[in-house]
């Protein structure tokens, strides 16, 4: 199934999705092993690194912001893209400066169907989600 989106950050990727209720702070994952180490957060213990790690926005300073994901980046324990609900200026600032495929405004239905695990392709140059796999 395609979505349409608006490419915030071009780029082309392939991937597993990993699904966020919560707004992420980059500063709050593990740079070593990418595992999200807030408590209480939705993703608390599970790897980001190599995802395409749909969440609704950003928290933290842009110090910590864009700290933690050059982190990530420089260990290779980054996200391979983002898919941004709620985009704000310190998350889209990151992610330009650490090159990672950023979309946002994707077709509602998409948030319906998107799980842990299922395949999905990026292509923030065209703005289009392909999901791949059944429900």
């Amino acid at each position: 199934m395609n979505y349409k989106c608006r490419p915030i950050v071009r780029g082309k990727v392939e991937g597993e999705l990993l699904v966020s209720s919560d707004p992420v702070c980059f500063y709050l994952v593990d740079p070593d092993t990418g595992r999200v180490i807030e408590e209480g957060h939705a993703l608390y213990g599970r790897g980001v690194a190599g995802k395409v790690l749909v969440l609704p926005g950003g928290k933290g300073s842009s110090v910590v912001q864009a700290d933690g994901l050059y982190q990530l980046a420089m260990k290779g324990n980054a996200p391979r893209a983002l898919i941004v609900r709620h985009p704000d200026p310190v998350l889209v600032t990151s992610a330009v400066i650490m090159e990672i495929p950023t979309v946002t405004d994707v077709e509602e239905d998409f948030y319906g169907v998107a799980r842990d695990g299922r395949r999905v392709m990026v292509d923030a140059d065209q703005g289009l989600i392909a999901l791949q796999g059944q429900e």
